[in-house]
């Protein structure tokens, strides 16, 4: 059974930083393209960052160069670097895991979604 399971999301003030992890089970966790959406109050969940098994990253334009993420294949876990964080990153962010190692933006084509782990950004 796939598990997606994220932490650390927190309220920081604009400027601030964070790091998303996300525990990975039930699946070959780098056979699979994984990648981080998140979803503001109101709005479509949006893709904002994906990995592939080549290490392969691609950003939102929203958020590259404040954005990272990366993998450690050793402990199935995914993580989001935020730096630079903006009151309009304030939103749930979603691990997810693709059905195979091709990475799209769009949450139609996920097979497997976390729980979700909230993150505000005050001015």
């Amino acid at each position: 059974q796939v598990k997606l399971a994220e932490s650390g999301g927190e309220s920081v003030q604009t400027g601030g930083s964070l790091r998303l992890s996300c525990a990975a089970s039930g699946f070959i966790f780098r056979d699979r393209c994984m990648a981080w959406f998140r979803q503001a109050p109101g709005k479509e969940r949006e893709g904002i960052a994906t990995i592939d098994s080549r290490d392969t990253t691609f950003y939102r334009y929203t958020v590259k160069g404040r954005f990272t993420i990366s993998a450690d294949n050793a402990k199935s876990t995914l993580y989001l670097q935020m730096n630079n964080l903006k009151p309009e990153d304030t939103a749930m962010y979603y691990c997810a895991a693709f059905p195979n190692d091709n990475c799209f933006m769009m949450a139609r084509t996920v097979s497997d979604w976390g729980q979700g782990t909230q993150v505000s950004v005050s001015s």
